[in-house]
């Protein structure tokens, strides 16, 4: 089963199933962000998923840039 593109589903995933995507097990994806995947997309979302590197870096990307935004000028 593939992924569908980060872009797709990255904005709308909790914030827990955000810390599960980075978190040690990345690549690896968890039970909660597959579930919240399936949700949001309604794509297939197998057991043994992993994110490229690419998806990983823009997900690192997403989050600091959401980080900086939220601190104080």
């Amino acid at each position: 089963m593939t992924l569908p593109p980060i872009r797709e589903w990255w904005s709308e995933l909790s914030l827990e199933a955000r810390l599960e995507v980075l978190g040690e097990t990345s690549p690896h994806l968890g039970e909660r962000t597959r579930e919240e995947i399936r949700t949001i997309t309604g794509a297939v979302v197998g057991m043994a998923e992993t994110l490229s590197d690419e998806d990983l870096d823009y997900a690192r990307a997403e989050a600091r840039s959401e980080v900086d935004a939220d601190e104080p000028s």
